[in-house]
Parts: structure tokens; C-alpha cells; sequence
């Protein structure tokens, strides 16, 4: 049976949830002037049997300013029953570390180098890890992946930060003056936003958004892939009709946008044999 228990508490009026999680294994990945970074795992129940598991790394959203790793905690068990070893990573936010976007990506990054470093303790394979993300946490997986800067220096900088496959939920791609977030970027927009890299090299990614997003123009999307695919990159772009922002988190509305935009994921991993199932 998984290891990770999740209370559910249903709040009279609303449709939040709130989660308690037991996870099998935290460890420190960084340590910072304000706190601890941690990186919380879900392991297949067989975890011990064998190596080179595929990972999914996820980065949870909240604009940079806040959020929480449970936010992907039941994506996590799920796909660690299919076979993924699956790490939650915390990173700094503005309203805990008083820190900016720019420190967001970097803590993203040295998580991202950390287990690709201690790849034998967790079992993992190096080259077969997907970046995960909602939001702001869409624009860190797809940032470790095009974005070639804002390294943490006291990082082992030999270790490269590119992933084998990007699923991104209304993620914040485009950072420009026409973008989110650009009021905190400013001109930087043209290094830290993933819409302004060249694409040529990315990894094949899959986007689903709703098309009643507020944050996430439809056409910023459609830019996107277009982009990607002009590179020579694969992008895949899904839109949920009148879906708003944050649309895929379990307990927003009845859930089944929860369960479309899981399954859909389940699809593109097994499309691309990340699926491990034994």
C-alpha cells in the first residue's frame, strides 16, 4: 500500500482541501540564510527492488510569493504507483524568505542538480526526469529546462539543469511587458522568461490550460508551441473550455479537471515509455 496518507477535510461552502501528508523520505537539498530547503519523496511501493527508477520532479505554484509542495502531493502517489520516484521541492517565496523571482528559479535549479547528483541514493535515472509545474511553479519546470542563467554559484555548476520531458499547468511562460510578472522581472524578462529562450533544444512538453484563465492568455499558448515547434522542439498545448486559473488542482470544483489533466499526463509519459510500471 502507498506511503502517503492524505486527510481530506471538506469546508462547508468551499471546495479547498486541506491535506495532511505523510511522505516516505524529506531530506535537505540547500541550506539558506532564511531556512532549510527541502525535497519530499513518494517512492514506488518496490522502490528498493531495482535502479534507474524515472523521476518526476514538481514545483508548486503561488506566483513566486507562496504556495505549498502538497498542492502535487496526490499527483505524487499516483504516479509513484505507476513507477516514478516523485520529489516535491520546497523553494524560497516572498511572503516566507522575503526573497524575488530571480532566487525562486535558482533554489528550482539546485534542486534540480541535487538529485541529479545523488542519483544512485534515490535510484533515480539522471536522463529520464520530467519537470512538473503549475503557475509560477510551470515557469520554474520550464525555466531549469531553457533558462541558462540564475545559477546558485555555490552549486556544482558541472551538473546541467536540462529535463527529459516538461508537463506544465497554466504555467507562467511569458514574463515580458505583456506577460506576468514583469512589474517584478522588469527587463531581466529577456533571460528568466522561458517564452524569450530559444527553444531549439527543449525538452518535448505538454501544457494544458483554461481558456477562462485571467493570468494566461489562450494566444500566449499558442505563441508558445508555435515557437517550439519552429524550433524543431515537440509541444503539445491542451484547452479546458471556461476552465480559470489553478483549474487542475484537486478539490477546485467537482474534480474532474483534476482527473482529465492526470490522465492526459499519464498519456504523455506512457507515449514516451517514462511509465514504469512492474
Amino acid at each position: 500500500m502507498k506511503k502517503i496518507i492524505v486527510i481530506v477535510t471538506f469546508l462547508i461552502g468551499s471546495s479547498l482541501l486541506a491535506q495532511n501528508v505523510k511522505y516516505d523520505q524529506v531530506d535537505v537539498y540547500k541550506k539558506t540564510e532564511t531556512r532549510d530547503l527541502n525535497i519530499s519523496f513518494v517512492f514506488p511501493d518496490n522502490w528498493k527492488e531495482r535502479t534507474r527508477w524515472p523521476m518526476i520532479v514538481f514545483y508548486h505554484g503561488g506566483g513566486w510569493a507562496g504556495g505549498d509542495i502538497k498542492q502535487f502531493s496526490s499527483q505524487a502517489a499516483y504516479f509513484a504507483g505507476k513507477g516514478m520516484v516523485c520529489a516535491l521541492v520546497e523553494y524560497r517565496v516572498a511572503k516566507v524568505d522575503h526573497t524575488d523571482p530571480f532566487t525562486a528559479l535558482m533554489d528550482a535549479k539546485s534542486a534540480m542538480r541535487y538529485l541529479k547528483k545523488n542519483s544512485d541514493r534515490y535510484r533515480i535515472d539522471p536522463n529520464r526526469i520530467v519537470a512538473v509545474g503549475g503557475s509560477a511553479g510551470g515557469h520554474l519546470a520550464a525555466a531549469v529546462d531553457l533558462v541558462e542563467g540564475y545559477n546558485d554559484p555555490n552549486d556544482d555548476l558541472d551538473i546541467n539543469t536540462k529535463v527529459s520531458g516538461l508537463v506544465l499547468f497554466n504555467p507562467v511562460i511569458d514574463n515580458g511587458p505583456n506577460g506576468y510578472g514583469y512589474e517584478r522581472v522588469g527587463e531581466a524578462y529577456k533571460q528568466f522568461s522561458p517564452f524569450h529562450q530559444d527553444k531549439s533544444k527543449m525538452a518535448d512538453v505538454l501544457i494544458m490550460v483554461g481558456t477562462n484563465d485571467k493570468h494566461i492568455p489562450v494566444q500566449t499558448m499558442k505563441d508558445f508551441c508555435k515557437d517550439a515547434k519552429d524550433a524543431g522542439s515537440n509541444c503539445e498545448v491542451i484547452f479546458y473550455k471556461d476552465a480559470t486559473h489553478g483549474f487542475f488542482n484537486k478539490g477546485k470544483g467537482d474534480g474532474h479537471y483534476y482527473i482529465e489533466t492526470r490522465d492526459e499526463m499519464e498519456k504523455f509519459l506512457r507515449a514516451r515509455n517514462f511509465i514504469c510500471e512492474e
